[in-house]
């Protein structure tokens, strides 16, 4: 009976670790702002004079704003594509 307890609270705890783990793997940051566009595919927020970006939306995308709406946009970083470049060495220098 004991082991069995033991058992169970060990794949309970490797569970919640790599729940833990796999959330933390995908950070989230968010941006507040007014609403200045918002098309099929795009949304548009501006914070400031000086701050405004571009959101692109999909199916997936929960909820929706129209211009003027003051939303709150939650969003994480995503890369497309990497191009890599050898580093070059440096050449010894001659004393």
């Amino acid at each position: 009976m004991k082991r069995v307890t033991l058992s169970l609270l060990v794949a309970a705890a490797v569970v919640c670790g790599f729940l833990a783990g796999a959330s933390a793997a995908s950070k989230s940051y968010q941006f507040t702002g007014t609403v200045t566009a918002a098309d099929a595919g795009t949304l548009t927020v501006q914070k400031s004079a000086k701050e405004t970006w571009t959101f692109d939306t999909n199916s997936s995308t929960k909820g929706t704003a129209k211009v003027g709406d003051k939303v709150t946009v939650y969003y994480t970083m995503v890369a497309n594509q990497i191009e890599a470049k050898a580093a070059t060495t440096a050449a010894p220098k001659k004393k």
